[in-house]
């Protein structure tokens, strides 16, 4: 089997993909080009079929957008499954599964920018660890606005909605566990998997991609929600089924000067 994971390092849907690729046990090949670059290449690779990362070549396929790529994958590799067998527990996963995907997903991507762009030195660090040492000192308004223009990250009302939603979401996931340790079924599935990667960026996990540092308007959203069950259920769930250590999902090194 060949596979070639194009993706982004940071983002949560990308942390998915690459979830699902390692859950399976099966061996790929990673491409992260330079950031801002993705949407068109994504554009090439899919011929017009989506515009972000992630995109998966799989023996000759290409496919674009993570829920699709478990499809594949599940197809592909049944083993270990991500859908469950009953009928019934599978149309409740996937309808989880689009939950957090169009529901968290989205929101919770544009509250972490929205807050890395409201603090120099957040987005300083950040955009320097991603460029040669000449641009670094253009590379922070230059992300700016990127992030303005692909998110609309200055937006304060679309902010506060996106602070709703993911504490939304936040509920819907305990209140879809109850008392149990999976969202459907005894087992962990493509529900489990997505809200547990879709809330990383809140989370942080160990056992997840190195984030790169927290503005302090995200760190003060996060702090009250550390005792939650859900927040410690995403812990928990990385720590159990993200065997693989993400070694090469991690954040760049700083560039060199």
């Amino acid at each position: 089997m060949r596979a070639v994971l194009w993706h982004i390092w940071i983002s949560h849907y990308n942390e998915k993909a690459r979830w699902a690729l390692e859950y399976k046990g099966i061996e790929y090949e990673r491409r992260a080009p330079p950031p801002g670059t993705h949407v068109p290449i994504s554009f090439v690779l899919t011929r017009g079929r989506s515009h972000t990362f992630p995109v998966l070549q799989l023996d000759g396929r290409t496919i674009g957008d993570s829920t699709e790529i478990i499809a594949a994958l599940e197809e592909a590799v049944p083993e270990p499954a991500l859908y469950p067998s009953d009928p019934g527990d599978r149309a409740r996963a996937l309808e989880l599964e689009e939950f957090f995907d169009e529901e968290l997903g989205p929101h919770i991507r544009l509250l972490a920018w929205h807050e890395a762009a409201r603090d120099p030195a957040t987005l300083e660090a950040f955009g320097g660890s991603l460029v040669p040492g000449p641009l670094r000192r253009v590379a922070a308004p230059l992300l700016k606005g990127f992030l303005n223009l692909r998110f609309g990250v200055g937006d304060k009302e679309s902010a506060e909605l996106a602070r709703q939603k993911v504490v939304a979401a936040l509920d819907r996931l305990e209140a879809e566990l109850g008392s149990g340790d999976y969202l459907v079924g005894d087992s962990f599935t493509v529900a489990d998997l997505s809200a547990a990667a879709l809330f990383y960026p809140l989370v942080g996990p160990a056992e997840g991609p190195r984030l790169p540092p927290i503005p302090p308007g995200f760190e003060e959203f996060q702090a009250p929600l550390r005792e939650r069950r859900g927040f410690k259920w995403v812990s928990e769930t990385f720590r159990r089924h993200r065997k693989r250590p993400p070694d090469r999902a991690s954040a760049p090194a700083p560039a060199s000067a």
